[in-house]
């Protein structure tokens, strides 16, 4: 039975696996996304650009669009560089933007240009220095000012993480029956809150059968398998339960299905969890027909994220229509199915940028390293 395991809504990353495992799947095995009916995953991209376009602020009709990327040292800049040049719009860093009469400019070689729209894939926290972190080299001052005068549009929005934060993930069922008057579709996985005293000392005695996650975790980083834990990590565990209860949730120990994997004594069983993804343009909630199927390599291993060795899976959704290929090449189906673009150039002025001190670059370097991409979710 599927179960949801959380919400990712500030800055869902994945969609890059998505598209390059198709790219290569499609060159390799043609023929069976022709007989098979494998509905195409390329639309993500152009959906996305029109959801962007659909948030301009009023009045602007042919909106300038950037993504906003923490810079090369960030685990997911792959995915910003890809999004960017298939949606054909500009890749900028916080250096290339500057805010002047409550609107948002970006430098290039041919003067400021305004910028409408920002797909942000930095964390709140280090996009606007004068409002959140003084110390952030990524976000540029100013562009929260420019937000609330509506002059600039950034998505997804400062502050939605509420929404996929894992203790709000314990009411979700509740929101749903309350808000839509039905119950959800698919389940959540059972949950202890760990801020009700009950669930606290229920927890606390059954620790080595549990998952335990901070709520603002990701990427399975703080998450403790119980049952893989060692009795230190245990009852350092249970202090640190003991000393902040709000910030944990537990749940039992979520049996993965298993997929074929090929792994290096040939094919075996892996345990594997699937992130759809959609977009919402406001007036229409859009689902790519597909997604990333995340395996866990290692033998028994139930956490399939990347960064603790996980692997990825291409994932077909059959159609009823037999597939339209445009050219009858390979080169056109890989092109259907993936989307082909040419890159548009990246223009930056280096009349603007301030030379960093070495300081400088090393705390730059290390706050895009610490950025929540989201790439991952526990298991």
């Amino acid at each position: 039975a599927w179960r949801v395991l959380e919400d990712n809504v500030r800055v869902p990353s994945g969609v890059s696996y998505v598209i390059s495992n198709r790219r290569v799947m499609a060159q390799t095995l043609p023929e069976l996304f022709v007989s098979m009916r494998v509905r195409p995953v390329g639309d993500y991209p152009h959906k996305l650009l029109q959801a962007l376009r659909a948030s301009a602020p009023d009045g602007v009709d042919d909106p300038t669009i950037v993504v906003l990327t923490p810079g090369v040292y960030n685990s997911a800049y792959f995915e910003h560089t890809l999004l960017a040049r298939l949606m054909g719009v500009e890749l900028v860093e916080g250096r290339d933007l500057f805010c002047s009469g409550g609107r948002v400019w970006m430098r290039t070689t041919a003067g400021p240009t305004r910028v409408d729209v920002i797909y942000r894939r930095v964390d709140d926290e280090f996009l606007d220095p004068l409002q959140f972190r003084a110390d952030s080299m990524l976000g540029s001052p100013g562009l929260l000012l420019a937000a609330r005068l509506g002059n600039v549009t950034i998505a997804n929005a400062i502050g939605n993480g509420v929404a996929d934060d894992k203790l709000v993930y314990t009411y979700l069922p509740d929101l749903i029956r309350y808000y839509l008057g039905e119950d959800a579709i698919i389940p959540n996985v059972d949950t202890w809150r760990l801020e009700d005293p009950e669930s606290l000392e229920e927890v606390l005695d059954r620790l080595d059968e549990l998952v335990v996650k901070p709520v603002d975790g990701s990427g399975g980083k703080g998450l403790v398998v119980g049952p893989a834990a060692s009795r230190g990590d245990l009852e350092q565990l249970r202090k640190r339960l003991l000393a902040d209860p709000r910030g944990w949730i537990a749940q039992p120990v979520v049996q993965l299905s298993t997929i074929p994997t090929l792994v290096e004594d040939g094919m075996r069983p892996r345990h594997a969890d699937l992130r759809p993804f959609a977009v919402n343009d406001g007036k229409d909630v859009w689902v790519l027909p597909g997604g990333l199927t995340r395996v866990a390599l290692p033998e028994g291993e139930l956490v399939v994220n990347s960064s603790q060795g996980g692997g990825s899976k291409d994932t077909w959704v059959v159609g009823e229509d037999p597939l339209q290929v445009s050219r009858h090449s390979i080169q056109g189906l890989v092109a259907d199915q993936a989307t082909s673009t040419e890159a548009k150039p990246i223009v930056y002025s280096e009349v603007h940028h301030i030379d960093q001190a070495p300081r400088d670059r090393a705390l730059g370097q290390s706050q895009q390293e610490q950025q929540q991409q989201q790439t991952e979710s526990e298991c």
